[in-house]
């Protein structure tokens, strides 16, 4: 760990505890975070947990205990910068060792302006947020701020139900996207015969998610969360747009408004040709909303690298990586024609669904792993082939989902 001044850190929570520790990153710069405070399970994966979309607007805790010993590099960015207001762990290594490394995790936060906390007690925050559910929190190594002054400032803090964090990390303009997997692609990993065009609408999409897509021969233009169905409806008439992928982002969904609009314009009962899509965690929300479902703010959330789920057009479990706060209520979804496809084995709420007469499903987790298990990669290959069948994933006895 690099030089920097010994600063006394807090966390304080909405319900009046806080937590003491020692600051790094950003330390010594007046920082104070006031953000919603959520705990993520994962082992391995830091660097890219701190720079996923879908943080944006929270305080991450993690709760393995050593964090920091592999270092920082320039490749498990999972976006241009880090998204999170604040990092709090158990014990920060002192030094990494990784031959990918470019840094460490202290200085790279501090370069970031991100303030950190070490020496925190983890496991006490993790309960106390599942006994009472995520908070507000504010998060400071300032010392002229009272115990009391910060409880405050965490009790004022807005609630991210009603957020619409989206714009914040969503992009402006259209891009392409070619970059594959790389040496990271699983061994025989197969590539679509056709080129087929994806459209993915950017609420905050990992890189990650891109990567896969490209990996299995799509041309792929990233576009604003806000596009026009019309513009959408234009592409598809050039060519441009074979299919329609949804990301992950941060916040409330149901405050996306205008994404959730375009969606029911293009894949609702009226739409007569509906462009096969695909979405994920947000997305899958936004999706289940446009047409005409419900979601709802769950206790603590689950962000993690160790989520099981049923997937019953497989009828396997699969060992999934997922960050979500929010997710969408099974009956509204079953009122709206929707057939929820995977399930979550911890709590029971909806993982998936499919609509069985148009070419339109979505996972509440994330296939594209970073950090986590592969055992959803298959998704995208069950797109590709939605895209070349027009038809929803099956049941496939064989175990494997088809279009």
């Amino acid at each position: 760990m690099p030089n920097q001044p010994q600063r006394t850190a807090r966390l304080a929570l909405a319900d009046g505890s806080i937590v003491r520790g020692r600051a790094f990153g950003a330390a010594g710069r007046g920082v104070l975070s006031v953000a919603e405070v959520v705990f993520n399970t994962a082992m391995t994966g830091y660097q890219e947990s701190l720079t996923d979309p879908s943080y944006n607007g929270q305080i991450l805790v993690q709760t393995f205990p050593l964090i920091g010993n592999t270092g920082v590099n320039d490749e498990d960015m999972e976006s241009a910068r880090v998204q999170v207001a604040g990092f709090v762990v158990r014990e920060l290594a002192r030094r990494h060792s990784n031959y990918r490394a470019k840094g460490d995790l202290a200085s790279w936060l501090e370069g970031r302006g991100v303030l950190g906390m070490t020496d925190a007690d983890t496991r006490a925050i993790t309960r106390r947020i599942r006994t009472r559910g995520a908070m507000p929190g504010a998060l400071t190594d300032r010392d002229d701020l009272t115990d009391a002054a910060l409880v405050e400032a965490a009790r004022n803090a807005p609630s991210m139900a009603g957020q619409n964090l989206v714009p914040r990390v969503g992009c402006t303009s259209s891009a392409t996207w070619a970059e594959t997997l790389g040496d990271w692609a699983p061994q025989g990993a197969a590539r679509s015969t056709r080129a087929f065009h994806v459209l993915a609408l950017d609420c905050g999409a990992k890189r990650n998610i891109l990567r896969h897509l490209a990996q299995r021969g799509c041309e792929v233009t990233v576009v604003p969360h806000d596009v026009s169905p019309d513009e959408v409806r234009r592409l598809r008439a050039e060519g441009k747009a074979d299919g329609l992928f949804v990301s992950n982002g941060p916040g409330d969904p149901a405050a996306v408004d205008r994404t959730i609009a375009t969606l029911r314009e293009l894949i609702g009962p009226t739409e007569r040709d509906p462009i096969p899509t695909f979405g994920i965690c947000l997305g899958h929300q936004l999706l289940a909303l446009a047409l005409g479902a419900k979601t709802y703010k769950l206790p603590f959330g689950h962000r993690g690298a160790n989520q099981p789920v049923h997937d019953r057009l497989t009828d396997r479990v699969e060992i999934t990586s997922q960050n979500h706060g929010f997710a969408v209520d099974p009956e509204s979804l079953r009122a709206a024609g929707a057939e929820a496809t995977h399930w979550h084995l911890n709590d029971g709420t909806v993982a998936g669904f499919r609509l069985a007469d148009r070419p339109i499903f979505a996972v509440q987790y994330h296939p594209e792993a970073s950090p986590g298990p592969h055992d959803a990669a298959g998704l995208f290959d069950a797109f590709v082939a939605m895209m070349a069948s027009r038809r929803p994933p099956e049941p496939a006895a064989d175990g494997v989902e088809t279009g």
